[in-house]
């Protein structure tokens, strides 16, 4: 185990415990409240961008492009959302996440869904926003849609992967990315 790796797992747990997040956390509505909200943060997020990206291939094809795109903004939200209430539990059980494969996959899938909006936004969107109702979308943006429902999909199976595998401090289990503390 690197000094790296426990140094990073203490200072989680040390910020979480500092910052007030862990004692909120530990009470009886903490974490269920968080996980609520949470969920809803998901909801609103997927829901935008499963409606903009089945869009893209080709359902709906009455609603033009641009007045869906227009929703992204509840689908940042939920995103934010999401982020805000996901370190609340990474800093109240860092052990929990930081040695879970799960974790590991449902961020490597957050990356991927983060890249393809940004390949989206760079090489895709503008010649997606002029189309109007009845209208195709190319190939590319057909690509990057399918490419954003296997991530966001595969961020919502990794996520609900996390409760299956808890490693604990020292029980020699292992992740493709770290060890556990000894």
């Amino acid at each position: 185990m690197e000094a790296s790796q426990i140094w990073l797992v203490r200072t989680l747990a040390t910020l979480g415990k500092v910052t007030l997040v862990s004692p909120f956390m530990q009470t009886r509505w903490g974490w269920p409240t968080c996980e609520s909200i949470h969920f809803l943060g998901l909801s609103l997020l997927f829901g935008t961008i499963a409606m903009f990206d089945l869009r893209l291939l080709g359902m709906a094809k009455r609603v033009p492009i641009a007045a869906l795109h227009r929703l992204i903004p509840w689908g940042i939200l939920g995103f934010s959302t999401n982020v805000l209430t996901g370190t609340m539990f990474l800093l109240t059980e860092p052990d929990q996440y930081i040695y879970n494969p799960a974790f590991h996959f449902k961020m490597l899938f957050v990356a991927s869904a983060g890249f393809n909006i940004l390949a989206f936004y760079l090489l895709v969107f503008r010649q997606v926003v002029p189309i109007g109702a009845g209208g195709e979308a190319p190939r590319s943006a057909k690509l990057v849609a399918s490419v954003s429902l296997i991530a966001w999909i595969a961020v919502i199976v990794c996520g609900r992967y996390l409760t299956f595998y808890r490693p604990g401090l020292c029980e020699g289990q292992h992740s493709f990315l770290s060890t556990c503390i000894p």
